[in-house]
């Protein structure tokens, strides 16, 4: 039978290209139908493309960090089925004896004969890990479903397949339960005479990032406002409702409640905050619905989730949704869907620290505001010094549509909300 090609297919709506970040297979190996062939990034996200054909991998036509159009070939299969290099079939008849050498704990030459004809399996799925840092597990033989990941969230780094390959344990450093390692290289070594210089590509969800905040800022005459907001009663309403939030498993924070005030906001007389400027009609867009985006950090980057029709969600609905598109985040694996559509961006840094800071604005929105962390602060009333929780907002937003008075009226406005949830409360509906 000829050689197959496959090419690289629809990723998305409006999707005309992706990046490829890392091949999942190798010339000569045996593929399935469905098999994940390559991790290709988007505009949105990170996505698998499966294989529409069974055969072996004859050729493979781009390189890792090319941008490759939809419909561009991406690689070329034998679907006879024939051409798999004995070499590979020998190394998956004993791949399932791996498991088995492992468990009785061979003798130190044993082990490393053994790992020089047995190949480990691929990733499974549950498995948290970045492409490069998967790719390096492969390369130096290392089983990566059998590694206790140091990272955020159990993620494998890095040093753990490092650590894995010498024989050192892994999760045993401090600064990386702290500082989780990210997709980009370190420097190799540093030498008597300093630093080494190094050159990696940029390439993947960092080039996007890169791409994308240059473009914005270019955009965007950005300019921010800060305050502080008394939230006490906020602190105290969220711990009465920890035990209901136990009992229904939702992890309730201070998120869906800035979220409910910044819509009570807008609807109160600031509608501009919610809309969007065409560029090309010259036009100014007031959105009717509130698909709330919240920043979120990754192992892999920072990527925005969106509340869909936040205004129609309780409480609880929006907790729930929050963890439910948090994990996929850390995951990566969150749809195109998950991640479009925002109306306004709110991020929050206030877990990690940070007093205040100057956000760029997620375009065509014009607005984003910034939560930081809360502290205990005294305060001078009626001639008393009492104990406050306190916690410190920005507002940053597009000075092309929104002037200075009028964001600072909206930040107070809403911060007056969170000061006061049981106003909050009747504002919600």
């Amino acid at each position: 039978m000829a050689n197959v090609e496959i090419r690289l297919p629809e990723l998305g709506e409006g999707v005309t290209e992706g990046e490829l970040v890392s091949w999942l297979v190798q010339v000569g190996d045996k593929i399935e139908v469905d098999q994940p062939l390559a991790e290709m990034m988007t505009d949105k996200a990170t996505v698998e493309v499966p294989s529409s054909k069974a055969g072996v991998v004859k050729e493979l036509k781009v390189e890792e960090g090319d941008v490759v159009p939809v419909e561009e070939v991406l690689l070329v299969i034998d679907a006879s089925g024939a051409g798999a290099a004995p070499a590979k079939e020998e190394k998956k008849e004993e791949k399932t004896e791996a498991p088995k050498a492992a468990a009785t704990a061979p003798a130190p030459s044993q082990s490393s004969n053994a790992s020089q004809n047995i190949q480990p399996p691929v990733a499974e799925s549950h498995v948290l890990a970045t492409p490069s840092t998967r790719r390096l597990a492969r390369e130096m033989d290392v089983d990566i479903n059998q590694l206790n990941g140091s990272g955020l969230a159990g993620r494998v780094t890095r040093e753990d397949v490092l650590g894995a390959q010498s024989g050192a344990p892994a999760g045993n450093s401090k600064i990386e339960a702290v500082a989780p390692a990210r997709d980009i290289p370190k420097p190799a070594y540093r030498g008597p005479q300093g630093a080494v210089e190094e050159r990696v590509p940029l390439r993947g969800i960092r080039r996007k990032i890169a791409e994308n905040m240059q473009l914005y800022k270019q955009i965007i005459p950005h300019f921010s406002l800060m305050d502080e907001c008394n939230v006490t009663r906020l602190y105290k309403m969220r711990n009465d409702l920890k035990k209901v939030a136990q009992e229904r498993n939702v992890k309730i924070t201070y998120l869906p409640f800035v979220m409910k005030a910044i819509i009570a906001t807008v609807r109160d007389g600031f509608e501009m905050m919610n809309a969007s400027i065409d560029d090309a009609a010259q036009e100014i867009v007031y959105k009717g619905n509130f698909n709330i985006g919240f920043a979120a950090d990754t192992p892999n980057g920072l990527v925005v989730p969106v509340i869909k029709n936040a205004d129609q969600k309780s409480i609880w609905e929006i907790s729930a949704e929050i963890m439910d598109l948090a994990g996929k985040a850390r995951a990566g694996k969150l749809s195109l869907d998950e991640m479009s559509g925002a109306t306004i961006t709110i991020t929050n840094i206030g877990s990690v620290g940070g007093t205040y800071a100057t956000p760029i604005i997620n375009h065509p929105e014009v607005a984003i505001i910034g939560m930081y962390k809360m502290t205990d602060k005294p305060i001078l009333r009626d001639g008393k010094w009492r104990a406050i929780k306190s916690m410190n907002f920005s507002c940053t937003a597009d000075h092309r549509l929104i002037d200075g008075a009028v964001a600072a009226r909206f930040l107070t406005a809403m911060l007056g909300r969170l000061e006061n949830p049981a106003r909050l409360m009747l504002d919600m509906y």
